[in-house]
């Protein structure tokens, strides 16, 4: 048992985020993104949603600073909901953790979201019933 880790992060998922240095490519999905196709390595968060997954995370992950935008969402596919609520409820808690805020965040191609996903160092499985609840977040550096 450890102090100050929050009980959502997984013995599992706390190696993965101490392995990956500065610049790697976390993936949160949502319960319909592929994420055991797409991954290199997989770490499933079952019962959980995004926004509370990434809370934590990010409580023990500093975001990386070097590049404008560390934090990127699975752009809505035309046709779809304008803003999702769930991308809402991700950028709160982005706004919460990096004095950036919302200029930290982007949006891309849900084609090209998966090209990167593929390339990310892991992706973490989640339950979130969310559409658009996709996320991918590059690691920065602990002062």
């Amino acid at each position: 048992m450890l102090k100050g880790i929050p009980d959502i992060i997984s013995p599992e998922l706390l190696k993965i985020l101490d392995e990956m240095g500065h610049g790697d490519d976390l993936v949160i999905g949502d319960s319909n993104f592929p994420a055991a196709s797409n991954a290199k390595r997989l770490v499933r968060a079952d019962g959980h949603g995004v926004p509370e997954l990434l809370d934590a995370i990010l409580s023990l992950f500093p975001l990386d600073t070097f590049v404008e935008k560390p934090v990127s969402l699975m752009q809505v596919v035309k046709g779809g909901p304008t803003v999702p609520e769930i991308q809402e409820r991700i950028r709160g808690v982005v706004r919460k953790h990096d004095p950036r805020g919302d200029l930290a965040v982007t949006s891309i191609e849900r084609f090209e979201f998966y090209e990167k996903a593929r390339q990310a160092y892991a992706i973490v499985a989640t339950t979130e019933p969310g559409a658009y609840g996709c996320m991918i977040i590059k690691k920065g550096v602990i002062h």
